[in-house]
């Protein structure tokens, strides 16, 4: 990877990014960080990965990225543990504000991941290519992750590996 690239005709810098959203402490909120962890093992430190649990966070982290891939519970009314990935690059529509908004609760929490996508755009600072693996969330509740969304994170952690390998990057470990 070089820091300036050519992307059809664009010239974009920077690395790519995985990014881990969500509260630890939130139940099935937690899903982010953990796939974020099982990616990182497995990359070998070929990408960089990190955790956030605050999606305003977002805004200046993947400003000069030319990819971010973002790992986020939802809440869109399918079975618990779906995984799903969606574009949401500059060139992408907006995110379904109801289903990636906040966990309901008050001040920074209050703006969610589809907010700090379209604040990013607005400003010119949301990467060309941004993916959105969203795994559907029974509760956002204190405590452990639902069982269901806890089985997810293999698939989860696979959707993030299949988009690493579309830009030549392949996991280096069998963890």
């Amino acid at each position: 990877m070089s820091a300036v690239e050519e992307v059809e005709g664009v010239v974009v810098v920077g690395p790519l990014v995985v990014v881990g959203l969500g509260s630890p402490d939130r139940g099935d909120d937690a899903v982010g960080g953990a796939v974020a962890a099982r990616v990182g093992e497995r990359m070998g430190g070929q990408v960089r990965v990190v955790t956030r649990e605050d999606p305003t966070a977002l805004i200046q982290l993947w400003g000069g990225c030319r990819e971010a891939i973002v790992v986020d519970a939802v809440a869109s009314g399918r079975e618990p543990g779906t995984v799903q990935v969606i574009e949401a690059g500059a060139d992408a529509p907006p995110l379904p504000t109801d289903a990636f908004a906040a966990s309901g609760r008050g001040g920074t929490h209050a703006f969610g991941l589809a907010g700090a996508v379209e604040l990013a755009r607005a400003l010119g600072t949301l990467p060309p290519r941004v993916i959105i693996v969203g795994v559907e969330a029974a509760t956002f509740a204190y405590g452990p992750m639902s069982p269901q969304v806890s089985a997810s994170i293999g698939a989860a952690a696979a959707a993030v590996e299949a988009e690493l390998a579309r830009e030549g990057i392949e996991a280096t470990t069998c963890a």
